[in-house]
Parts: C-alpha cells; sequence; structure tokens
C-alpha cells in the first residue's frame, strides 16, 4: 500500500534520493525546500513540492495550515548542517547556535506542527535523520562539537517524542544514514546515496511496535546512545 511522506530538507543529497525512490516506488510525497530553484528535480520525479525554512516558526505554521486536513502516513525530518568548525580553536558559537537550530530545534518544530496531519495517517511513523556522530558512546575521535552536540540534543529530543506519543500509537525512531557521498559527507565517503537510502528504507519498512525510541544506521544495526 502507497503511503504519504513529508520530508524536509530535500534539494539535495539523501533528501532528493528518498524522493525519488519513494516516487519510484508508487508512494506520495511533499517534499520541502528552501529556495524554488531546487524545487524542480523533485516536480520531475512526482512530488508536490513546498518552500519551507525550518527554522521559522511563522512558516512552519503556516505551511501546516496550509496542509490543513491533509493527512501523512511518515513525517522524516531531514533538513541538517554539517556546521563549519571541528576543531575546538575553530569554534563559532553562533554556528554551535545555528547548528542547534536547524539540527534539532527545527525537527521538534516540525514534528509538532504536524502531528495534526499524522494523527489521520495510517502509520503515525516519524523519523528524525541524525548521526552515529551524535552517539556519546561512539565518540572516540572528538572535535566536531557543534555537529555532535546538536545530533545529541535531537537524539534525546526524538527518545523523548517515543515516549510521549507512544499512547497514540506513534513510533519515533532515529536513523543514521552512514558516511554518504553528499555535500556534507564529502567525495572520500564509502557510501552512495542510492545505496544509503535504499538500506534505510529497507530499514523503514520493516520497523515494528517495539522499534519506537530506536536508533539505527542504514543496515538496521542498534547504534549506541
Amino acid at each position: 500500500m502507497a503511503s504519504n511522506w513529508l520530508i524536509t530538507g530535500a534539494s539535495r543529497g539523501l533528501g532528493r534520493e528518498f524522493v525519488r525512490q519513494l516516487r519510484a516506488r508508487g508512494d506520495q510525497v511533499v517534499a520541502t525546500v528552501r529556495r524554488e530553484q531546487d524545487a524542480e528535480p523533485l516536480r520531475a520525479a512526482g512530488a508536490r513540492v513546498e518552500l519551507l525554512d525550518v527554522t521559522d516558526d511563522g512558516a512552519v505554521a503556516a505551511l501546516a495550515q496550509r496542509l490543513e486536513g491533509e493527512s501523512f502516513d511518515v513525517l522524516l525530518n531531514n533538513a541538517g548542517v554539517m556546521g563549519h568548525g571541528r576543531s575546538l580553536d575553530e569554534i563559532d558559537l553562533a554556528d554551535v547556535s545555528r547548528c542547534f537550530e536547524v539540527n534539532a530545534v527545527a525537527p521538534l518544530r516540525v514534528t509538532r506542527a504536524f502531528l495534526p496531519h499524522l494523527r489521520h495517517g495510517s502509520q503515525r511513523l516519524v523519523l528524525q535523520m541524525t548521526s552515529r556522530m551524535g552517539s556519546i558512546a561512539d565518540n572516540t575521535s572528538g572535535g566536531s562539537y557543534a555537529y555532535r552536540a546538536s545530533k545529541t540534543a535531537l537524539n534525546m529530543l526524538g527518545r523523548s517524542l517515543s515516549i510521549d506519543l507512544a499512547p497514540e500509537g506513534f513510533r519515533c525512531v532515529l536513523l543514521h544514514p552512514g558516511w554518504v557521498q553528499t555535500d556534507m559527507g564529502g567525495s572520500a565517503a564509502p557510501l552512495t546515496v542510492e545505496a544509503s537510502v535504499s538500506g534505510l528504507l529497507r530499514v523503514i519498512d520493516g520497523l515494528g511496535p517495539d522499534d519506537n525510541g530506536a536508533f539505527f544506521d542504514f543496515q538496521g544495526e542498534p547504534i549506541p546512545w
């Protein structure tokens, strides 16, 4: 059965590939981008495209109101940024704040705004695109302060959502796509976007009630918090 998806940050990389693969298998997708110039490839794939800055309270509320009455089975909070400084000496505190706003606060904002639409859907599935770099137990190399900390915050927010929304039958899951050949991951990454997304979709399609609140990689392996 086809599902209705809402995907943020779909202008490139993983988000665009999710749109391509979902549309190829017959799912319906509303994809958000920040700039109109990024919309055409998504429309060509058959997605409905909406302009959205996920850091803007008013814009998120306006889109939720514009889509009032529509239902979504799956929300994928995919929009994210890497941040600029990796070492302690390079840290720009304004950039740290930006990473937290995009990577942690925005997914919470979008999830809360679209809960009514998800309640009308049949799956009630909320997916957060995170990173194993947000795993405290897995951090053996340090650095990347803004990115790591913002993803750790997202992990905690996702875990809390899984607890608070469980009585309504929601499943809230955190996903690590692997090290992927995107603008963020760089050309040295071992994974193509096609391989990452196809793996993630296998994981997503296999999620059951007991997976609510879990943290998986693109192969379905659990990641320590």
